[in-house]
Order: C-alpha cells, then sequence, then structure tokens
C-alpha cells in the first residue's frame, strides 16, 4: 500500500490482495454477507516444536507458514493479507447488492454500484481495446513544438493523476509553516521501481532491464506498432528514463525530509525549467502556485529540462505514449492488462496467476471512492465501542510514552520539554472520519468504465490542487476505513487507525488484553514512535520541519538508531542481499520502540489483575505470541528483491525477531538461557525509547 503523501508512514506492509488459500482451493471464490471470524492468537498456528529461544517466529508462525501456501496469484500471503481479502470479499457482497440497477439505492450506493458494475463488464472493456486512449494519444500526436510541451502534460496530468510524465503535481502542508497548503512539483519518469534498478549492475537488475525493454516493445505492438519500431520506441524510453533515474534521490535519500524540501517561487521554476510551459501545467489544472511552492527534487528537475532540451521532439512523443499506456493498461482491454501483468506480477512479483476480476474492481472503489464504500463497511462492522476501546488503548500508550520520556537519561531538559510538547499535541484518528468526502459531483456510467476511472481520478487531483492557500483541514483522512493497514503523517502530526485494522485476527475483543496488547498495542505505540523516529523527530508538534534537539541529544539519538541500524543489516534477505538498514532504520525503530510502549501500556492495565495461563501459555507469553501472529507471512523470491530495494519494512521474520531480542521481558517469559540466539548480552541491547 502506497499512501498518496510521500511522507507518510504506512505500518505493516504495501499492502498486497492476498486471496485465502482455503477459500481458494475449496473453489467458494463469493461475496460474503458477514466477516469471518479470526482470533487474535492462533494456537493452531505455532509450532510447538520449535524453540522459541531460538527461533520465536518460527514458533509462534510456524505452523501457519506450513498450513498456508502463497496462492499463485499473490506474491506474498500473510495474516494482513488474509484479512484484507476477507474484508474485500464483504465488500464485494455490499456491492454485488448495491450494483443492481433498482429503486431505491441511496445517492451513495447508486455511485459505488454503478463504478462497481461498470469495472465488473470485462465484455464491454474488451471489445474497446485502446479506443478509451483516443483522446490522450491524438494530444501527443498533435504535439508539432516542445512550446507546447506545458499544455500536454498538464492535460496528461490531469486524466492520470500521475507522476509518470516527467512530474507529478499536488498540494501538500509547507513542511517548515505547517498551517499552509502549497502547491508541489514530484519527481517521477521511470516505469521501474526504483532508481537503482536502472543504474546497478547485478544480474538480476541486468535481468529486468532486459524484461522491460521487451515489455515496452511488446506494449506498443499492441497498439499496432511494427515489432522493429516498436523495439526503436523501447530504446528511447530506456534512454530517456536511466537520464532521468541518474538524477532522482535514493529510497534512502527520499526518508531524508530535507532534501525533499525546495520552496520555490514560481519565477524560480520557470528558470530552472524553463523548457517546461509552468503557467500552461497549471492553468489546465488549476494549480496555484503564489506565493511558492515545493519543488522535491531540484536536480531532477535539472536533469528534466536538458532531457527536453536533447531529445527529439518525437522521442519525447514516444516516451509520453509510453507513460500513457504505462499508467492506463491496467484499465485497458485483456491484451493489455495481460502484458502489464506479465511484467510488473509476473516478472517482478512471481505471481504466475491474476486475481479475479472481481478483487480488482472492489480495490477500485475502494481507492476512488474509498470514504463511500468506508461509510457503508463501518455502519455494518464498526460498532462505536470498538472505537472507544481503541481509544482508549492509545491513550495508555501515550501516557506510557510521556513518563518514558521522562526517564530517559541520555536527553537534556530543553529536548524532553519539546519531546512532551509533541507527544501532548499528538491526534489518534480512529476508524473513520468524523466528515465523510462528498462524492457526488463525479459522473458515473454503467458502461464507461475508464470514463469513470478518469472522471474520478481528475475530481480527487481538483480536491487536492483546491486546498492550496487554504486552511489545514487536519481531519482529513488518507486511508480508507476499510484498509487493513495503518499510519503516521509527521505534518499533521497524528496516528491513523483505520475501522479495517482494528477487527480480528488483529484487535479481537474476545479476546484477553495479553495477545490485543501485543498485536494492536504494538501496533499502535509503532505509529506513535514513528513521530520520534530518526525522520519523524525532524518535525515539531505543529508538523514543522524544525530542529527542536540539541545537538547534543540528536547525536545520541544517531548513536542509538546506529544500534539497531547495524543489527538489521547483519540480516540477510535472499541469496547475497541483506536489509538496506538505512531504508527500514524508521520501521524498525518503530517496531521496537512501539512493543515495548504496549507491553509497559498492558502491565499497568493488568497490574491489579489476576492473569491466568491458556493454551499452554503464560499471559506474558500471550502477548509476545499475540504480537508475532501478526506477521506471519511468506514471500516469493522475487518479490523478496524487489521489497529489499523499495521497501522500508523489513522481512516479517525480522520484524519479529530482531524485536524481542532488544526485550529482556521476552526472555523472562520464555526462560531463555543467556546464550540462546534470541537473547543479547545487557551491553548489546538497542534502545531509544
Amino acid at each position: 500500500m502506497l499512501l498518496t503523501r510521500s511522507f507518510a508512514v504506512s505500518l505493516i506492509f504495501s499492502i498486497c490482495a492476498l486471496a485465502a488459500v482455503a477459500s481458494l482451493q475449496a473453489g467458494d471464490d463469493s461475496p460474503t454477507a458477514e466477516l469471518p471470524y479470526s482470533p487474535s492468537l492462533n494456537p493452531g498456528s505455532m509450532d510447538r516444536g520449535a524453540d522459541p529461544c531460538e527461533n520465536f517466529y518460527q514458533y509462534a508462525c510456524g505452523g501457519w507458514i506450513e498450513n498456508n501456501p502463497i496462492p499463485p496469484d499473490q506474491s506474498r500471503w500473510s495474516t494482513y493479507g488474509k484479512t484484507y481479502v476477507d474484508n474485500q470479499r464483504y465488500l464485494w457482497g455490499i456491492l454485488e447488492d448495491v450494483s443492481q440497477n433498482r429503486p431505491g439505492r441511496t445517492e451513495t450506493q447508486q455511485l459505488i454500484g454503478d463504478y462497481f458494475a461498470a469495472c465488473m463488464n470485462v465484455d464491454v472493456i474488451d471489445e474497446l481495446g485502446v479506443t478509451p486512449l483516443q483522446a490522450e494519444w491524438r494530444a501527443i500526436d498533435a504535439l508539432d513544438s516542445k512550446q507546447q510541451l506545458g499544455q500536454l502534460l498538464g492535460y496528461l496530468i490531469k486524466r492520470t493523476d500521475s507522476s509518470a510524465f516527467f512530474f507529478g503535481i499536488g498540494a501538500q502542508q509547507d513542511a517548515k509553516e505547517s498551517e499552509t497548503m502549497i502547491g508541489a512539483i514530484f519527481a517521477g519518469g521511470l516505469g521501474l521501481p526504483e532508481r537503482d534498478y536502472y543504474l546497478e549492475d547485478d544480474a538480476k537488475k541486468e535481468e529486468t532491464r532486459r524484461e522491460y525493454l521487451s515489455h515496452l516493445a511488446k506494449t506498443f505492438q499492441l497498439t499496432g506498432v511494427p515489432e522493429a519500431e516498436a523495439k526503436a520506441h523501447a530504446a528511447v524510453v530506456m534512454r530517456i528514463e536511466t537520464a532521468l533515474a541518474k538524477a532522482s534521490l535514493s529510497a534512502v535519500e527520499r526518508r531524508d525530509p530535507n532534501k525533499l524540501y525546495h520552496r520555490k517561487t514560481l519565477a524560480e521554476l520557470k528558470a530552472m525549467a524553463p523548457a517546461v510551459d509552468w503557467d500552461a501545467v497549471f492553468a489546465v489544472n488549476g494549480l496555484k502556485p503564489e506565493p511558492w511552492l515545493n519543488a522535491s527534487q531540484t536536480a531532477y528537475i535539472a536533469e528534466m529540462q536538458s532531457v527536453i532540451e536533447r531529445e527529439t521532439l518525437s522521442d519525447l512523443q514516444t516516451y509520453l505514449r509510453w507513460h500513457l499506456l504505462e499508467t492506463r493498461s491496467p484499465y485497458l482491454s485483456k491484451p493489455f492488462r495481460d502484458q502489464d501483468f506479465a511484467f510488473y506480477s509476473t516478472h517482478l512479483r512471481g505471481i504466475t496467476e491474476q486475481k479475479p476480476r472481481w478483487r480488482t474492481c472492489v480495490s477500485m472503489v475502494d481507492d476512488q471512492l474509498g470514504e463511500a464504500l468506508g461509510r457503508e463497511f463501518v455502519e455494518r462492522n464498526f460498532p462505536p465501542e470498538i472505537r472507544s476501546q481503541a481509544r482508549a488503548m492509545s491513550l495508555q500508550i501515550q501516557q506510557v510514552m510521556a513518563q518514558r520520556i521522562d526517564l530517559l537519561d541520555w536527553m537534556s531538559p530543553q529536548t524532553r520539554a519539546e519531546a512532551h510538547i509533541k507527544l501532548g499535541k499528538m491526534r489518534d484518528k480512529i476508524g473513520y472520519p468524523d466528515k465523510w468526502r462528498d462524492y457526488s459531483s463525479i459522473r458515473v456510467q454503467r458502461d464507461d468504465w475508464f470514463g469513470n476511472v478518469t472522471r474520478a481520478t481528475e475530481f480527487d487531483l481538483h480536491r487536492q490542487l483546491d486546498r492550496i492557500g487554504k486552511p489545514v483541514d487536519r481531519d482529513e483522512w488518507f486511508m480508507s476505513p476499510a484498509t487493513v493497514n495503518a499510519y503516521y503523517d509527521p505534518s499533521l502530526n497524528d496516528i491513523n487507525f483505520p475501522a479495517g485494522v482494528l477487527m480480528p485476527p488483529l484487535y479481537d475483543p474476545k479476546m484477553d488484553d495479553a495477545p490485543n496488547y501485543g498485536n494492536t498495542g504494538g501496533t499502535i505505540g509503532h505509529e506513535l514512535v514513528h513521530g520520534f523516529d530518526d525522520e519523524g523527530r525532524k518535525y515539531d508538534g505543529d508538523g514543522n520541519l524544525r530542529e527542536w534537539w540539541t545537538e547534543q541529544d540528536a547525536s545520541a539519538f544517531e548513536k542509538r538508531a546506529q544500534c539497531i541500524r547495524d543489527q538489521y543489516a547483519g540480516y540477510r534477505v535472499i541469496d547475497d542481499i541483506f536489509i538496506n538498514a538505512d531504508l527500514t532504520s524508521g520501521e524498525d525503530i518503530a517496531d521496537l520502540g512501539g512493543l515495548i510502549l504496549a507491553w509497559e501500556a498492558w502491565k499497568k492495565k493488568t497490574a491489579d489483575k489476576e492473569l491466568s495461563n491458556m493454551n499452554g501459555l503464560t499471559p506474558d507469553q500471550r502477548f509476545f505470541v499475540g504480537f508475532a501472529q501478526w506477521a506471519c507471512a511468506a514471500e516469493r523470491p522475487e518479490a523478496l528483491r524487489l521489497h529489499a530495494a523499495t521497501d522500508p519494512h523489513s522481512p516479517p521474520i525480522y520484524r519479529i525477531n530482531g524485536v524481542v531480542v532488544n526485550m529482556p521481558q521476552f526472555a523472562e517469559a520464555f526462560a531463555c538461557d543467556a546464550d540462546a540466539a534470541m537473547v543479547k548480552k545487557t551491553e548489546e541491547i538497542c534502545e531509544i525509547w
């Protein structure tokens, strides 16, 4: 799951739509009328034959991994993934019902139902072939001078809300004046997942570049271009993208918010890239560039200027045609969908089968009309008491954090006071927004799938850009209510937990506190600690990018963060690939700090209670097993390689084992020997918060 805001931090994974194996094996691929129940601690998912002190992840998840092979239409399969698909099947049931063209539907039901019906009508979609792209294709063909490029780019961005056409546009909080919404220019222009895919010379990256060239050529051929010409087009695209990649920031560099903040006036932007008619780009989209905007990657913009200057008009058109195809292929006829799948899913992720159409359509409704669908989801499944329970748990964990800040012997009173201010201003958003988004201006037609996607895209881009110059909406959400994930937003300084992540098996009101605090408590703590990780700590309580640490305290923090980086850098992902700990640092810090907070909050809540053993586990053991079982997962080799290069999260096994080795409470709970693999010497333990 990628968030719409590049600086927001996701919790668990870039969510993949993962299918329930049992359902697939039974052929039961049908919508459900209610969500299935799975406990937050499942003894059947454990491997009791494993020694928890040697490999706790295997002990907690070994049974689950053995009994849940990765489905052929997925790159990874996990506890979170199953919850995601359970939610999808339930949403499918809602959409099947409201997609019936009958009287009595509410305006919202008609909107999401007709959108879903159009998406499911693959016969009409397949008959159209590439026809839906005619307007954009003709606009590219009509480009007869580079001076017209700005107008064309503005139009293509408006239709796709994509940064694929050299750059993207948007609105964001000013990182240093967080009450101000300003315009933004985002670097883009690449078809491969990350800049290093163009630049590194290892065998796998070289193989991917060859496959990408083949994919480019085959896609061009689907539009009627002869094979030899299609291969020449592919070479043009690769040349331009490689040049842009060289000037792009790496995934690690993009974790530093200071490297993504370059406030510019419109005049300064024009001076940086005069080849683009910026006035035209902004006019087409209604973007207000005054008094300034943020140009996230200035070196990239300079290289984009050079590319436009040196490339021929014909080659620039080829590049734009490719990115039109790349961004729109999933919404076109079967040959385009199949070719897109062959490269982006099969080659890059190892997936051998496409997911069923209903899952694509449920995901699209959730992506483009998420709060409309989410409102239906919440009204049926998220009672007020769950929201209250989650908020109470969040407040308890925030109180623990405040107490721990006071106990830090490495932090000065000056920085400690600022930390308390930031924590005190942090808001928690639970379940769903207090005010639902209004989608009524989107025109949805039951026989126009591509048009629906385009109109919903234009609506959302306009909604974003319309906020420029207006007060910041601190109540806005950037995930839909049904999403199985959570996030921290440093500019808003809030932690966000959609309803989808507060249901079994992740939060289980039928279960005792131990696994719930290990799982959901750890999740809440994780997001809270993101406000104080190596990236989030650079923002103050109002969401401003400001140095509020003393130099000595910042150095002390970095020393402790480096302990965590050094630990994770020693973990092998696959073959000769190890975790890029500079990329995963923020998530690793949040995993550890979050579980420590959850542990202390649970202990405080149950201090006066008599807790019983259950399922052969003590309460302390149940806390840790509950924590581990959110991460039960398996992943294909191709996906492991991809995520090692692009994903800021460590592989699941290390998100569990890497945490418990730093918690003496774990060793005590399982009576581990001092020389066990899951035990560190006291002087080697990593801890920040």
